[in-house]
């Protein structure tokens, strides 16, 4: 049965909304776009954006926008895809980006070419939905977004199991006016309580572990 997601006007509500805000937040944040990106650069030397092949709706492969937080080749360091809040990859700069949310503003580039949504399940790896039993593939009934009802309710707190069922939850209930209320707390979470910055015992829940491959 086609989610209320997938209902023409409920597609043309959100992608409306997801266009126009897009656009006035890349607008405002341009002169603190470019002072971030000044950072990175004189921090390391290295790239400013990390391009990173994520999973959107209906298994579609997309490259995410972020800035550049840990050090070059950091997936196949350390803990590769997991991270901890003593992670010795973090750059200095990396670490305030993480802290109050900007590295993931860069997304609204992606927002805005319509790969994703202000709100939605956060995109996900290609190793991960190759083990996602059926009821975790609905989570790619819609778009990924910046932010979720998983993020707003404990984030990297959660198990995976509890953020997927909010995801899936999200989606069989969604509303304009849930997408609103999510947005509003995004910024409480991340502002103020930043609470599941890193999950518990300050270490991320890697879902499951990736391939050999992707450790070297």
């Amino acid at each position: 049965m086609a989610s209320r997601l997938d209902r023409h006007g409920s597609r043309t509500l959100k992608r409306g909304f997801d266009f126009v805000l897009s656009c006035i937040g890349l607008a405002i944040l341009c002169i603190p776009f470019c002072l971030i990106m000044a950072a990175i650069k004189l921090d390391d030397g290295g790239a400013v954006f990390f391009r990173q092949e994520r999973i959107g709706k209906h298994r579609k492969r997309f490259l995410i926008w972020k800035f550049r937080t840990m050090v070059q080749d950091a997936s196949r360091k350390g803990l590769g895809h997991t991270v901890s809040s003593d992670d010795a990859r973090i750059t200095r700069v990396g670490s305030f980006l993480r802290r109050w949310g900007l590295d993931e503003l860069p997304q609204l580039l992606n927002v805005f070419t319509g790969e994703m949504s202000l709100v939605g399940p956060r995109p996900t790896l290609a190793y991960q939905v190759e083990r996602y039993t059926p009821f975790q593939l609905r989570r790619l009934d819609a778009k990924p977004g910046i932010t979720s009802l998983a993020v707003v309710s404990g984030r990297n707190a959660l198990t995976w199991k509890q953020r997927i069922q909010l995801d899936v939850r999200y989606i069989d209930e969604w509303t304009f006016a849930l997408d609103l209320a999510i947005l509003l707390r995004t910024l409480w979470c991340v502002l103020v309580t930043k609470r599941g910055l890193y999950g518990e015992n300050g270490i991320n829940d890697p879902f499951v572990s990736p391939p050999t491959e992707d450790k070297r």
